[in-house]
This record gives C-alpha cells, sequence and structure tokens, in this order.
C-alpha cells in the first residue's frame, strides 16, 4: 500500500492527473488509487484536506464513497454512543425536562421520567439512528447532486453524487474526533450541545435555552462552511463549471436547512 503526500498547493488549481507514487509510471497512476481495493484511497483522507482539488479529479472517473462515509458515520455513533454511557443518567432526564421549556409539577416530571428512555437506553437509540440517518442523508445528496446535473447540464450520475456527498463531508470528521475527546474526558454532568465545540453555540455564543435561536445555534456547525466549499470545489472540477454555479450547488441545502431554523426562529 502506498500513501502519496505532497506539498499542499492551491485549493483553486485543477491538476488533470494526481501526484504520481514512486516507482509508479504515470500512465499507470492516471487512476491513483488503482491497486487499492475498492473505496480504500488511503492517500485521499490526508488529500481531501491539503489539496481537494486532486482527490476530485481522481473521483471523477473513478468515485468512490464507502471509506469517508464510515469514518464520519462511526466516529459519530461512537461519539454517541459513549457520551450517553458515561453521562449521569437522573440528571440527563432532569436536564432533558429542563430543556423542554415546560413547567411541570414534580409528579408530572416523575411521571415523564418513567415514560422516556433511560441514557443506556438512549446510547443504543442514537447510535443506531445515527447510522441511518448519515446512510440517508449521503443517499438523499448523491439525488439532489444527480438532479442538480440534470437542471445545469452536468453530468452526475448517482454513484458520483455520493462520492461528492460523503468526500466532502469529511470536515465533519475532524469535528467529531474533537467531540469524542471532549466526551471521554467530561464530567458526568454534561450536556451534549457543550460538547459539539465548533457549533455557533458554544463556540462563538452561550444562549439561554429559553432563547428562540438556541436551537439554530446549536445545530449550526462552523464546518459546514468548509463542506459548502469542498462540494463547491468538487462540482466544478468535475463539470468544470464557474464559481458562481458550483457555489449556488454547493450551498443550496445548507442555506434551506439553516434558512428554514432561521425563519422558525423569527416567527417562534
Amino acid at each position: 500500500m502506498r500513501l502519496t503526500l505532497s506539498l499542499p498547493g492551491s485549493f483553486l488549481d485543477n491538476p488533470a492527473l494526481p501526484p504520481v507514487p514512486i516507482g509508479v509510471s504515470r500512465k499507470d497512476a492516471s487512476g491513483a488509487c488503482y491497486r487499492l481495493p475498492k473505496d480504500l484511497c488511503m492517500s485521499h483522507l490526508i488529500d481531501i484536506f491539503l489539496q481537494p482539488s486532486n482527490v476530485f479529479a481522481d473521483l471523477k472517473a473513478k468515485p468512490t464513497f464507502m471509506l469517508p462515509l464510515l469514518l464520519v458515520t462511526l466516529t459519530t455513533a461512537a461519539m454517541m454512543l459513549s457520551y450517553f454511557l458515561q453521562v449521569d443518567p437522573e440528571w440527563y432526564l432532569d436536564n432533558t425536562l429542563r430543556a423542554a421549556g415546560n413547567d411541570v409539577t414534580a409528579a408530572e416530571a416523575a411521571q415523564a421520567k418513567k415514560m422516556m428512555p433511560g441514557a443506556q437506553m438512549m446510547a443504543y437509540i442514537t447510535s443506531i439512528t445515527t447510522i441511518v440517518f448519515a446512510v440517508v442523508a449521503t443517499a438523499v445528496y448523491a439525488l439532489y447532486f444527480t438532479l442538480a446535473g440534470k437542471v445545469t447540464g452536468t453530468t452526475t450520475s448517482f454513484k458520483q453524487g455520493l462520492s461528492l456527498s460523503a468526500w466532502a463531508n469529511m470536515p465533519v470528521l475532524l469535528g467529531m474526533v474533537a467531540s469524542l475527546v471532549g466526551v471521554l474526558t467530561m464530567q458526568p454532568q454534561t450536556s451534549l450541545e457543550s460538547l459539539m465545540l465548533l457549533n455557533a453555540d458554544p463556540l462563538l455564543v452561550q444562549l439561554p435555552a429559553d432563547s428562540a435561536w438556541k436551537s439554530f445555534a446549536t445545530s449550526f456547525n462552523l464546518l459546514s462552511l468548509w463542506v459548502v466549499f469542498l462540494t463547491a470545489l468538487g462540482w466544478r472540477t468535475w463539470g468544470r463549471t464557474g464559481w458562481t454555479q458550483a457555489i449556488v450547488v454547493g450551498a443550496l441545502p445548507t442555506l434551506i436547512i439553516y434558512g428554514g431554523m432561521a425563519l422558525f426562529a423569527l416567527l417562534k
């Protein structure tokens, strides 16, 4: 197995061929990961952060998605599992009720606790739902890119859409690793939101629980901007389009999601 490392060039460059491993001819290296098992292009894990243009140029002909999808999904699931196995169960239930913002009597709170799943059960529920959600979301994004290709005249297969979605989402892995480290070193009475270290709340602001913008601030991850950039770059590299079209295609889903949340906060 060879790992190809090269000095990072401009993110806006679009070289025709990826770096050539030592001892491999350029003709043979036109597929960069040709000797590795499918979806195991290990050099891409580094290059997606340093020289993503090279990665997307390679992926256009040989789209892969399983490796980045597994890394992000399993790391996120591991973080959620670890959190709910370490958090104080009683405190978690009390904090959840407080966050709901409803004034309840002690009897109502006790009844609600009986109906709510405990922290340990939540560990398994959230781990499974995280995996399912990640797979479904990746497929939905792939469908979106396929439809966007038809509208813009940029031919994009469903597999290419899966590849673009999975690899452009790699910055999320950095956020999940940071959160996992936070979980492993946290006190038992720590909220999950406070461990999302790259979200607007708590990184930039700390809003009160009853703020109309609380949900928006705790959901908006600053790494989303990096994901949008990588998506636009991949679209531009594959379709040889201008930056305007690439940015619109890359940013539209994010604008719809967070725009809807912002509108809800304004109307609340």
